[in-house]
């Protein structure tokens, strides 16, 4: 690939990070929790969370767990799924997938707290974690 096509398509995706807050998903779907009465966590990990690192246009691997306090409603997870699936064709920071995602999960099932983080392979040696947590006030 030439420079100059190998910089078009670079800056494609920066271009992206101006606007990640606004990325238009997959729908995530949830259903009615007939225990919001109790305080309990579900746990969930998605182990081949792929996205497109924005610099390079390569693919970036990483386990993405979620934990949460539900309350009226829980995460479907075939819809979260296709949710996730969709990343793999986004050029996006891992910090800013990690919040992206956080913030896409809490407007759909409204817990009483989340948190979620990414465990990112290693990329120039660097291996990045990042956590992002909600906590409803």
């Amino acid at each position: 690939m030439s420079k100059q096509k190998n910089k078009a398509h670079l800056s494609e995706y920066e271009n992206l990070q101006k606007n990640v807050r606004t990325l238009v998903m997959p729908a995530i779907e949830v259903w009615q929790n007939m225990y919001a009465d109790k305080d309990y966590w579900i746990e969930m990990e998605v182990p081949e969370f792929t996205c497109i690192c924005p610099k390079t246009g390569l693919p970036d691997f990483a386990v993405i767990r979620i934990r949460y306090r539900p309350d009226k409603y829980c995460l479907e997870l075939k819809s979260f799924k296709y949710y996730m699936n969709a990343y793999r064709d986004i050029g996006i920071f891992h910090e800013h997938a990690v919040n992206k995602i956080l913030e896409d999960f809490v407007h759909a099932c409204k817990p009483r707290q989340a948190t979620i983080s990414g465990d990112f392979n290693s990329r120039g040696g660097i291996q990045t974690s990042v956590t992002a947590e909600y906590i409803r006030k």
